[in-house]
């Protein structure tokens, strides 16, 4: 069985590029007054957006390059810790958080695993996004790279149980645009974000999820 988290990093994973090579992630380090200008930057654009819908499209890449997994799929996010996050068959699996509880629903198992929500930004990127941005000089080292119109921000979790050992974030005219991240086995991950809109009303249906009859449902303590 797949735990919530083990799922949603593969929901998650993959590299979609924005062009044809991969863009590494840079893990120099930063001073302490770096950091937290970049955790100050990075605080205000997240801040500023109070939900997200669009389109994302992903690949996944093993550490030699190898190709695993290929999918698209939707979300909608809205500040504090709501999301939901739908990947498209044949590889379908619903995310869905209410701030309180998380659940994976996968159709081809019949299954739903339902979760405490982990607070943690570290535990789900799509927390990250949606989450209370106080924390993020918490629970990330952060630097961060600015050319024209696009800001790539590099995150390097401080806790050691995380999803990711290092995650970048790039936004275009103050848009999240991708997401790469870098797991302990050297599976580079990326989420390539379309069709991006930004603090437009979205209904609260979204973050509600109801068991479809027939489905198991199994309660993480």
């Amino acid at each position: 069985m797949r735990t919530l988290y083990t799922g949603f990093l593969a929901i998650l994973g993959g590299v979609l590029l924005a062009s044809t090579t991969l863009m590494p992630i840079n893990t120099a380090y930063a001073t302490d007054s770096e950091q937290q200008q970049a955790a100050n930057k990075l605080s205000a654009l997240l801040g500023s957006t109070q939900t997200i819908t669009g389109s994302f499209s992903q690949l996944t890449l093993d550490s030699s390059g190898t190709q695993l997994q290929e999918a698209a799929g939707e979300m909608v996010l809205q500040r504090p810790g709501l999301f939901r996050w739908h990947t498209n068959p044949p590889l379908e699996q619903l995310l869905v958080s209410n701030g309180k509880k998380v659940w994976l629903y996968d159709p081809d198992l019949m299954q739903v695993t339902v979760q405490k929500m982990d607070q943690r930004l570290t535990h789900t990127p799509a927390l990250l996004l949606s989450g209370d941005v106080s924390k993020i000089s918490e629970n990330f080292s952060i630097s961060y790279k600015e050319g024209g119109p696009v800001v790539d921000f590099v995150l390097t979790p401080t806790a050691k149980d995380t999803l990711f050992d290092t995650l970048r974030l790039s936004f275009r005219d103050g848009v999240i645009n991708d997401m790469q991240l870098l797991d302990a086995v050297g599976q580079r991950t990326n989420i390539l974000f379309m069709n991006v809109k930004v603090n437009e009303p979205v209904s609260a249906d979204q973050f509600v999820f109801d068991a479809p009859e027939g489905v198991d449902v199994i309660e993480d303590e």
